[in-house]
């Protein structure tokens, strides 16, 4: 009985605390999306190779007459995200 009124109690806590936090800065905004970026780069460079090592599983047992396994399509190179567009210039006082 401890242990669940422990564990609820920190529950509550904790979605306190996080209900709180302050939005992240641009900067820290562009940080995590770079990461993002990487991420989902890196799980296209990953799913890539195991295509590449599941032909060569597939063709050492192929047997002839067989078609060959579907060609691997090779991630383009990483491109990080574009920043948003800079905050428009002031219009000029008139």
């Amino acid at each position: 009985m401890k242990k669940i009124i422990a564990f609820t109690f920190c529950a509550v806590a904790s979605s306190v605390v996080l209900a709180t936090l302050p939005p992240l800065s641009p900067e820290a905004q562009e940080a995590a999306n770079l990461a993002k970026a990487k991420t989902a780069y890196g799980d296209r460079v990953g799913a890539y190779q195991l295509c590449q090592s599941q032909n060569r599983v597939a063709d050492k047992y192929r047997m002839s007459g067989t078609p060959a396994p579907a060609a691997c399509v090779a991630p383009p190179p990483f491109v990080a995200p574009v920043a948003a567009a800079a905050a428009p210039a002031a219009a000029p006082a008139k």
